[in-house]
C-alpha cells in the first residue's frame, strides 16, 4: 500500500518471490495497492516507517509514483540519518543497527498515466491508459454509429492533455479539449458546424 504499508509496518512489508508476481503482467493498476498517506508526510510518520524498514533489513526502496511520491521519497532520504539518530536515542534500535543500516538508497520511477515527466518518453501507466481508452472507444463506436448519436468521452490527466490528444487521434474523434489549449471564445458554433459536416 505504497507508504501507507512502510508506515503501518506488519504483513504490508513482506518479502516478494515468484509466485507473488505470478501471473499479474496482464492486469491493469496497481497490483500491489497504492494509498495516499498523510502519516508520511509528517515526521512521525517517516519515523515510524523508518523503523519499519530497518526492523526487516530494508535499506533500498524502489518508488514508483508521481509527484507526491517523489518528492516524498527525497525528503525521506535526506531524512534518513536524522531518524536513525532519534531511534537510536530513543533506545528503539540499537548502535550495531543504525550503523548496519546508515544509508538508504532510492530509485525513484515516474508513476503516472499523464505522460507528463520530462526526460522520459513513456510514463509507467502511459500505455496501459491508452489501451483502456482504446477498448471503451471501440466498444462506444458501434453503439454511436447504429445510434445515430454523439458521445462525450472524458478521460484522466489532470493538468495534462496527453491521453486525451492520443487517444483522439488515434479513435479519429471530431473534436477535442485538453488544457493545455483551451477553447477560444464561440468554440461551441463551430463544433456545431464541424459536425454538423
Amino acid at each position: 500500500q505504497g507508504y501507507e504499508g512502510l508506515v503501518e509496518g506488519g504483513d504490508n512489508i513482506k518479502q516478494a518471490n515468484w509466485l507473488s508476481v505470478s501471473n499479474i503482467i496482464q492486469l491493469g493498476g496497481t497490483v500491489i495497492g497504492s494509498a495516499r498517506c498523510k502519516a508520511f508526510t509528517t515526521r512521525a510518520g517517516r519515523l515510524r516507517a523508518a523503523r519499519n524498514l530497518v526492523e526487516h533489513g530494508i535499506t533500498n526502496l524502489c518508488v514508483i509514483g508521481g509527484d507526491g511520491s517523489l518528492t516524498g521519497a527525497d525528503i525521506f532520504r535526506s531524512e534518513w540519518a536524522g531518524l536513525l539518530d532519534e531511534l537510536l536515542r530513543e533506545g528503539q534500535i540499537s548502535e550495531e543497527v543504525a550503523k548496519k543500516n546508515c544509508r538508504l538508497n532510492i530509485v525513484g520511477l515516474v508513476g503516472s498515466i499523464d505522460n507528463d515527466f520530462c526526460g522520459t518518453d513513456m510514463t509507467i501507466g502511459t500505455d496501459s491508459a491508452l489501451h483502456r481508452i482504446m477498448e471503451v472507444i471501440d466498444a462506444i463506436t458501434t453503439t454511436a454509429q447504429s445510434h445515430q448519436r454523439t458521445f462525450v468521452l472524458e478521460v484522466m490527466g489532470r493538468h495534462c492533455g496527453y491521453l486525451a490528444l492520443v487517444s483522439g487521434l488515434a479513435s479519429g474523434a471530431d473534436w477535442l479539449f485538453i488544457p493545455e489549449s483551451p477553447p477560444e471564445d464561440g468554440w461551441e458554433d463551430l463544433m456545431c458546424e464541424r459536425l454538423g459536416e
